[in-house]
């Protein structure tokens, strides 16, 4: 067995655990973006259990990346007309910059591949320079801005990004 390996999350015990890991990458890497009222709102709208219970009934396809039998980040997917829209990708901060991203999106785009969508496209918040940089890396490009009301007073500042499989 592999010392890394993404995993489907199925079960109930698999989407608290995951919704736990969420709050706790969330806090950590959203707050200094947009602010800790922000990120409470948006991990309770979609990250909580129920909303990724929610989320999986309606088509999402998420899986848990673990390392060492430690859950260290998730992706989350959807099969959409036209694309496979990337929903979610988080890794813990001390294991990111090790190529984990980039197995995970190999990943995806293995399942684009399968589902016959041409492109995948992501959502990325303007100010989320990391995350950018490495979308940009492995070959995603910034196709338009978009800034969407989540409600509450609390606005997503995107970029849409896409790239071709």
């Amino acid at each position: 067995m592999t010392a890394l390996s993404l995993k489907p999350v199925l079960s109930d015990q698999d989407i608290r655990e995951m919704a736990s890991l969420a709050t706790e990458i969330w806090k950590e890497h959203f707050t200094p973006i947009i602010g800790a009222d922000q990120v409470e709102y948006m991990v309770e709208k979609f990250q909580s259990e129920q909303a990724l219970h929610e989320q999986i009934k309606h088509g999402y396809l998420y899986f848990v990346l673990v390392f060492e039998n430690k859950q260290i980040g998730y992706i989350g997917l959807r099969l959409n007309e036209d694309c496979l829209f990337l929903s979610k990708l988080y890794i813990q901060k001390e294991y990111r910059g090790n190529g984990f991203s980039r197995m995970m999106l190999q990943h995806a785009e293995n399942i684009a591949l399968q589902n016959a969508k041409p492109v995948i496209r992501l959502t990325c918040n303007r100010h989320n320079a990391g995350s950018l940089a490495v979308y940009k890396k492995i070959g995603f490009q910034i196709v338009r801005e978009e800034k969407a009301d989540i409600g509450n007073g609390f606005v997503m500042d995107d970029y849409i990004l896409e790239k071709s499989v």
